[in-house]
């Protein structure tokens, strides 16, 4: 395995201390069938349920991300990452986080015993902070929002790796493994729909790439909220509107790395992006809680997305997955 640029297409070791190449191409992972993965480090991961929900005349299926680990889907993503960097030797990461993925890190990273810290913005919640410095992380609150925390992260690497989300392609990859789940869920079948929150799109990337493996896509319909909507504007081909705090926060990021490759992705399946109001995040948070699912706002940005994009009725036979993305104990 190896990381080469989306643009030059320059090769660079997976121990590698830069983030990105020299030309300011993004990276992507070269792996070979051939190519041997490592799971030394584990929390415990199994495979995530779904559940049934009916809202209405519409049903849908949920995926229970909220019940990993750390309490969110990104610890698909830590467990590839860290096992890798654990088998590399690798003994200090850096990472920015709104909150989620800072979790998902710091906890495998202190399985691995790999020193951890976390920049974040100073406006994420103080439970999401509690859970990061339980597991024996450094917290580093940076104020104007989560792309600033993204800047000083970069700029404060040290002799560090750069264990991010965002911009290393193994965390892509341990996303893939949602994708097989769904399928073998199904018996064997592609879902018609999945309806994915997205902030800087580590759900639906990684669901690409795991679907195209598989052999064909599902239509991806990312979810967004109207206050903070750089791909709907994107997708839609619309002028760039003021960013405002919305109540999902995992999902505030005003200029997304792989912004380009997120439309591409949402295209390539036949798919759209939808936004929403946060009064209609809000409604479909109390509607999981009054049936038991206890999530994050961002969770519910997906399920309110789903009922707008089928307001007018939903063939029976199409079989709808909602990844629930995180836990309600986080906010």
């Amino acid at each position: 395995m190896y990381f080469y640029c989306e643009q030059c297409k320059k090769k660079y070791p997976l121990n590698t201390h830069a983030f990105q190449c020299e030309c300011g191409g993004l990276f992507s992972l070269h792996k070979d069938e051939s190519d041997e993965v490592t799971d030394e480090i584990s929390l415990g991961e199994f495979e995530t349920p779904l559940l049934p929900l009916k809202i209405g005349k519409l049903e849908f299926l949920l995926k229970l991300e909220n019940l990993l680990p750390t309490g969110s889907f990104k610890d698909r993503g830590a467990y590839r990452l860290i096992n890798e960097l654990h088998h590399l030797g690798i003994k200090k990461v850096v990472l920015d986080s709104s909150g989620n993925a800072g979790a998902s890190v710091a906890a495998y990273a202190a399985a691995a015993n790999i020193d951890c810290t976390v920049y974040v913005p100073d406006d994420i919640s103080n439970e999401k902070i509690a859970q990061i410095e339980a597991y024996g992380a450094r917290i580093v609150k940076v104020a104007n929002g989560r792309m600033k925390a993204c800047t000083a992260a970069k700029e404060n690497l040290g002799d560090a790796y750069y264990a991010s989300h965002v911009y290393n392609p193994l965390f892509f990859e341990g996303m893939k493994s949602m994708a097989r789940e769904m399928y073998q869920q199904l018996g064997n079948h592609i879902p018609d729909y999945i309806f994915i929150p997205v902030g800087n799109g580590t759900m639906l990337l990684g669901l690409y790439q795991g679907f195209m493996e598989l052999g064909r896509l599902p239509h991806f319909v990312a979810v967004q909220s109207k206050k903070c909507a750089p791909l709907y504007e994107a997708y839609h081909e619309l002028p760039a509107a003021p960013k405002k705090t919305t109540i999902a926060e995992a999902i505030r990021i005003e200029h997304p790395k792989r912004l380009k490759t997120m439309v591409e992705a949402v295209r390539n399946s036949f798919g759209d992006v939808v936004a929403v109001d946060d009064k209609d995040i809000l409604e479909a948070k109390k509607y999981l809680g009054s049936r038991g699912v206890y999530v994050e706002m961002t969770s519910a940005a997906a399920l309110a997305g789903a009922r707008k994009y089928f307001q007018a009725g939903k063939p029976d036979n199409y079989q709808v997955i909602i990844p629930l993305t995180g836990s309600g104990l986080k906010r």
